[in-house]
């Protein structure tokens, strides 16, 4: 498997992820037709995972050096969050929302491609590696979930109270996860550079994403009525995590930072 390949592999889970979803909406009261459609979104997984399994056999290193790298574990787990949340609380939009955003970043690295393979520098031949950027992409992918339900409770004003618990338990897992990729990464830190946490540009922006998740907790359990003020301190704080993801990357200060990779 190969960036050359990407596009077929892309395609063909796209597409089954669109036939399950349009099943899965047509479906009403026919529960074939919507296990139906589940299952094409499970082959659409499945594909992706075959995907990632012979990427990573071909590059004989773990596709987590790039961007692009990143953005294909995202849009792997996107589908995941969003079925298993569609299972628990029964909202079709979600599964909408979560697989429209992983074809989106299906999307970008189809016309954005990273075809040349970079090697691992020594700062990320850690046994810390895998784990801090697999769990910290996962948390992602959470709390992107747990901001669609955000915006669509600030969109339907009326459901927000409603949709709040659910917003909770996203944010809640998110956040365990990315307490763990923030402590995998300051052990990794300390094994690559000496130390565990130097206020680095990445470092700094990943204190403040884990701060706006933890303000979102802290200000749900004191102020459990006040549901729009929740909603837009959760979709506030997905900006500073796509701040952290993406936006530090073009910053002056990243230019001096030890988590560029980009070389």
């Amino acid at each position: 498997m190969t960036w050359e390949t990407f596009p077929y592999f892309a395609g063909i889970s796209s597409l089954l992820w669109l036939a399950g979803l349009g099943l899965v909406y047509a479906s009403a009261n026919h529960s074939k037709r919507k296990l139906a459609g589940e299952g094409f979104i499970l082959a659409g997984i499945v594909l992706m995972t075959v995907f990632i399994a012979g990427f990573w056999i071909n590059l004989d290193r773990p596709p987590l050096r790039t961007l692009g790298e990143t953005r294909l574990w995202y849009a792997f787990f996107l589908p995941i969050i969003g079925w298993g949340t569609y299972r628990r609380w029964k909202y079709d939009w979600i599964l909408a929302y979560s697989l429209g955003l992983a074809i989106m970043f299906l999307g970008i690295n189809f016309l954005n491609p990273e075809t040349h393979n970079k090697t691992l520098m020594p700062a990320l031949r850690s046994p810390w590696f895998v784990p801090h950027v697999i769990v910290y992409i996962f948390a992602y992918a959470m709390l992107g979930a747990s901001s669609i339900v955000a915006v669509r409770g600030l969109w339907k004003r009326g459901k927000s109270l409603e949709l709040l618990p659910m917003a909770d338990n996203l944010v809640y897992i998110g956040f365990a996860f990315l307490t763990l990729g923030l402590l995998f990464g300051a052990l990794w830190a300390k094994e690559a550079w000496g130390h565990y946490w130097t206020w680095d540009p990445k470092e700094t922006w990943a204190f403040l994403t884990w701060i706006a998740y933890l303000s979102y907790i802290h200000y749900r359990s004191h102020h459990p009525k006040k549901e729009t003020a929740a909603m837009w301190t959760l979709a506030l704080a997905f900006v500073v995590l796509l701040a952290c993801w993406f936006g530090v990357n073009y910053m002056p200060s990243a230019q001096t930072s030890v988590h560029t990779y980009t070389q």
